[in-house]
């Protein structure tokens, strides 16, 4: 039983339940009954649910119910190929923006990713913060936002994939190799190691669905 707590706190929480598979999949979930397991309100608990409707973590279930979405290797498909054409596209429009500033952000947060022992959630947030930081200083607010929303609807997928494919490690590398070519205005050998980035983390993702979900 969770003590009474605000909106955010429950959101964390409902997510970190979804991946600990403490909500079933399948199953309707009632107002009611995560009123009483979490020890809130429905008002906060409605919020909470429609946010995790946005973000892909729910489905819509009969009229006003949500269920558990389950991962799905064709939805995982769709958004990696939609993050592979629009992310290297960003960042041209924030090569010529970026200084030091921002590369040292993208490095202490890269520095960050690399500290043990953090959740699932945290390193998902991290890796949002790397390339959101880096997406920002192209100054196109419409596609950033885009691409925010997409990596929203990426998240449960890409706490999966540092959970069951060891790709963490993968990703940094890539993560530093990316920092290297920017630091040398190597704009297209950069856009070429963000979109091999985003297209294998993709396609290992794909193939692992298709083979075990």
């Amino acid at each position: 039983m969770i003590s009474k707590q605000p909106a955010e706190t429950l959101y964390i929480q409902m997510k970190q339940d979804i991946r600990d598979n403490k909500l079933p999949l399948g199953t309707p979930l009632k107002q009611e009954q995560l009123s009483n397991q979490y020890g809130v309100s429905r008002i906060p608990i409605r919020d909470v649910l429609q946010r995790l409707k946005n973000e892909g973590w729910l489905i819509t279930s009969g009229k006003r119910g949500a269920m558990v979405n389950p991962l799905n290797a064709t939805e995982a498909e769709d958004l990696y190929l939609m993050r592979s054409h629009l992310e290297p596209l960003i960042l041209g429009y924030a090569m010529t923006h970026l200084n030091h500033q921002i590369i040292g952000k993208a490095t202490d947060i890269l520095e960050q990713l690399e500290q043990p022992g953090l959740t699932i959630q945290t390193h998902g947030e991290l890796n949002w913060q790397f390339h959101g930081v880096l997406y920002q200083a192209a100054n196109r607010p419409t596609l950033f936002n885009n691409i925010n929303n997409l990596h929203q609807l990426c998240s449960r997928y890409i706490g999966f994939q540092n959970m069951e494919l060891n790709y963490q490690k993968n990703s940094q590398k890539e993560h530093y190799q990316l920092l290297n070519a920017l630091q040398k205005k190597q704009l297209g050998q950069a856009q070429q190691i963000l979109k091999q980035h985003i297209s294998q983390a993709g396609k290992n993702l794909v193939a692992y669905l298709n083979n075990h979900m």
